[in-house]
């Protein structure tokens, strides 16, 4: 993680915790969290990179019990995961640089996270080499192509006659951007083509199984009337991949 973006998520730890945990987000209790506690059944060891407060690694344990490990960069975070507890045992460790043994863990997850960072390819190599032959990984991003930076609903009332429809900004272009989430709160995105994802995925082993492009949950809808014209458009991509034995060459 970049200086920059770290001192970000250090400074912004508690507007993460206040909007999106313990019940404040209908996005994360109708949809990411039942989503990941599905694909995380009959698994005994998992990881969640980039933990947070640990909401996600509390939901898997809940259901399932088990082993359940949640690593994050930011002390802030980690501090209020260990806080609040509930069973997972938290480590604080940045994408990259695991600090686990080859093969430590039956299932990763990571919840939209990557859009956070910059070292792709290390973080997802770090994926693949601790999560054991035949291993899930459960992989939710923002959907890279829906939700390009510059993308949104358009109500054009100009046109004779009016247009809706949802705009795509510069998809095939990876950048990063420091966007403005709520006033005083800056939070740093880095966008790829979903392509980029898949590929690097592939390099490292992690064989994709299934892809998921969930309609936005109601809750969702309910408290954003201005998105409900777009509600077939999907906020969130949820990729399964399985980890191969060995990891394939790049041609």
């Amino acid at each position: 993680m970049t200086d920059e973006n770290s001192e970000l998520w250090e400074s912004h730890a508690g507007w993460w915790q206040r909007e999106f945990t313990e019940g404040a987000d209908p996005e994360y209790t109708e949809q990411i969290l039942p989503l990941v506690v599905r694909w995380c059944t009959r698994f005994d060891r998992v990881l969640e990179v980039g933990t947070g407060e640990g909401q996600v690694a509390r939901a898997i344990f809940d259901a399932h019990g088990g082993t359940v490990v949640g690593v994050d960069p930011t002390r802030n975070q980690i501090e209020e995961a260990v806080r609040r507890g509930g069973g997972p045992r938290y480590l604080r460790s940045g994408a990259e640089a695991l600090p686990f043994d080859d093969g430590s863990f039956d299932a990763v997850v990571c919840c939209l996270v990557f859009e956070h960072i910059d070292a792709l390819d290390e973080a997802l190599a770090e994926v693949a080499r601790v999560l054991r032959p035949g291993g899930r990984f459960v992989f939710c991003l923002n959907h890279p192509l829906l939700q390009t930076p510059g993308s949104g609903w358009i109500d054009d009332q100009i046109l004779d006659p009016p247009e809706q429809y949802w705009r795509v900004g510069p998809y095939l272009t990876e950048q990063a951007v420091v966007e403005q989430v709520e006033k005083g709160v800056f939070i740093r995105f880095v966008h790829r083509p979903l392509g980029r994802y898949l590929n690097a995925m592939s390099d490292m082993g992690l064989t994709l199984e299934r892809m998921l492009e969930p309609a936005p949950p109601q809750g969702f809808l309910d408290r954003a009337p201005e998105y409900v014209e777009a509600a077939t458009i999907p906020r969130l991509l949820t990729l399964i991949a399985r980890r191969d034995r060995v990891s394939r060459d790049v041609h």
